[in-house]
């Protein structure tokens, strides 16, 4: 029965926007995109985007403790590196070898960074390597702007779905199309997780001073925001403030406070010189956590043949 003053909907009609958004919040198949309307930000589609960052504004309620601070410091540096190391310099750039246990593994813990699925990641960042700072490139400031670059671009409809061609060589691997097409599932445990745990220290060891909410808030939210935009500046910050070694052909900078944030990612024109190296900072002195600890793997025999920098490459095209 039809309410009143309410048009009836026809047979095979397509479902509404808020529909299409909420299962695109949990399958991420569940939403083409519209060529014709790609540029548009999908505000109902980035709903838990701003509210992560509103729900940082909960530690005016649930305070903090020592505890909670070291918890989202934890998750921050192991994110980081799962991002780094492996969405990155693995994923994207293959610039090591390692079973297919670890891949997983490292999947498993690049999608808790909230960063969507590792092919989506991967395929994005292989477009940009393909297109950096031309027309055709998603998150380049000078052509978009800076707020575009660092958080506009993966909030349009065109860049929702994954770049599939660009990925063929990881998209065999049904673990990951899993985690790429469900990249919801993994960041929702995490913070049942940390909820849970919160939950129980607080009826266990509650010297600790933590309960659920404030590690919910704390190890998921603040530490998943401030990540986040670590991250992000690799795409706007890392393309417009530093100095620049090589004459590559995209607007890439080294950048020191930049790679101290993002474990080594600030070394970026020299990234863009030879992207395939699993050692961004070039020299001794160019701090890098994430070439160290692929190195400590390395050594425990979990990955193996990283790719170095040979000395001809490094000192090709040098402009400074």
């Amino acid at each position: 029965m039809a309410l009143p003053n309410s048009a009836p909907v026809a047979a095979g009609a397509p479902p509404s926007r808020l529909r299409v958004a909420l299962r695109a919040w949990f399958d991420s198949a569940a939403a083409p995109v519209d060529p014709a309307d790609g540029k548009r930000i999908d505000w109902l589609r980035v709903l838990p985007f701003v509210a992560l960052h509103l729900g940082c504004l909960a530690v005016l309620w649930v305070g903090w403790s020592a505890t909670a601070v070291a918890v989202a410091a934890g998750l921050y540096a192991l994110r980081m590196f799962a991002i780094t190391g492996f969405y990155h310099r693995y994923f994207s750039h293959k610039a090591f070898r390692t079973s297919r246990a670890m891949q997983f593994l490292f999947a498993l813990l690049g999608a808790s960074a909230v960063q969507r699925g590792p092919l989506w990641w991967a395929s994005q960042h292989r477009h940009h390597h393909a297109h950096a700072d031309d027309e055709h490139d998603a998150h380049s400031p000078h052509r978009h702007g800076f707020l575009w670059a660092h958080t506009g671009w993966f909030m349009a409809r065109e860049n929702f779905a994954t770049r599939t061609g660009m990925v063929k060589d990881l998209a065999r691997y049904p673990e990951l199309r899993f985690l790429d097409r469900f990249d919801a599932l993994v960041p929702v445990l995490l913070a049942a997780l940390l909820y849970g745990l919160g939950e129980w220290l607080a009826g266990a060891y509650p010297a600790l001073g933590t309960t659920g909410p404030q590690l919910l808030v704390w190890g998921f939210c603040i530490s998943t925001v401030v990540l986040y935009h670590a991250t992000f500046t690799v795409n706007s910050l890392a393309h417009t403030l530093g100095q620049r070694r090589y004459a590559t052909r995209d607007s890439s900078r080294n950048n020191l406070w930049l790679a101290l944030l993002t474990f080594g990612e600030g070394w970026h024109n020299n990234h863009h010189h030879f992207p395939g190296s699993a050692r961004q900072g070039f020299y001794w002195w160019e701090i890098d956590f994430t070439w160290y600890g692929l190195r400590l793997l390395s050594a425990l025999g979990l990955i193996w043949d990283l790719r170095p920098v040979p000395a001809a490459i490094r000192n090709a095209r040098r402009i400074a």
